[in-house]
């Protein structure tokens, strides 16, 4: 059951970055500074098989406990949601439960406007469980440890794309993310890959959307092939808005962190607004 407490008005909203597949939460640290800046409480989680979570396997039920986890953490308020890729999926069936916490005042969903319910996710799983397991039998045959790229397998799979540095060469080392906390960019293996869109592939993002209660605001990048699906999302959104940002691909908070960043205040104020 939810609760009848609702979060006060005046409070500033607090922020949860969600990751996408094969990366950690450094991936945020633009928009960390960003927001942090602008007065608001902030933390970018590692999802399970990710960054400080790596040893434990993903599943849907370990991201969503991550995400109650760091809301927990955060002091008493509004929260949103920021999620990229799977973090973006993640973030949306996060906030369609229907015991998520009255807190949520609103998702910005990045790169995850194709319905994992079809045939595309269960194609992507096919290609990445073929990539790990060309990769574990070399390992076995050679004694050496391969890190393959899905070009190997002659399909392009934009919201695979490995972690890189933001503009400007930012250190990715190890990030602060939050008071006693850090992320850190430890780069999985394919088979998390297989895990993440098998849990994805039973799941539709449209039915998320729709059951979903707080605003939603969805954002890609214009070279994102991700976005096939993006007028059908906002469709069923209660309170939904489109942003596609010119010249960006799948990344697009690290391809273009400036117009990102000012999509982001614009999304948080609308949280708070409506709210």
């Amino acid at each position: 059951m939810k609760s009848c407490n609702q979060p006060p008005q005046d409070a500033s909203t607090s922020v949860v970055f969600v990751h996408g597949v094969r990366s950690s939460g450094v991936i945020w640290e633009n928009q960390l500074a960003h927001v942090r800046a602008a007065g608001h409480e902030a933390v970018a989680v590692d999802l399970p098989a990710h960054g400080a979570r790596r040893h434990d396997r993903f599943s849907m039920d370990g991201a969503f406990e991550a995400l109650d986890e760091a809301v927990a953490g955060l002091p008493p308020g509004p929260v949103a949601m920021v999620g990229l890729s799977l973090g973006g999926y993640t973030s949306l069936a996060w906030a369609a439960r229907p015991d998520t916490t009255d807190r949520l005042v609103g998702v910005l969903a990045a790169g995850c406007t194709s319905d994992p319910k079809g045939k595309p996710v269960r194609l992507y799983r096919d290609v990445a469980k073929s990539v790990a397991n060309a990769a574990y039998l070399t390992r076995r045959v050679t004694g050496r440890v391969v890190r393959p790229s899905v070009h190997r397998a002659r399909l392009s799979v934009p919201a695979l794309r490995p972690l890189r540095s933001p503009p400007g060469g930012a250190d990715l080392r190890r990030v602060d993310i939050a008071p006693h906390q850090t992320a850190e960019p430890y780069h999985p293996a394919w088979d998390v890959v297989t895990d993440a869109l098998t849990h994805l592939a039973g799941r539709s993002s449209i039915a998320n959307v729709r059951a979903a209660q707080v605003p939603l605001w969805f954002v890609n990048g214009a070279r994102d092939a991700m976005r096939i699906e993006e007028q059908r999302h906002l469709a069923a959104a209660r309170y939904g808005s489109l942003v596609v940002i010119p010249g960006a691909g799948h990344d697009v908070n690290m391809e273009a962190p400036s117009t990102f960043n000012r999509v982001l205040t614009k999304a948080l104020a609308d949280f708070e607004r409506r709210a």
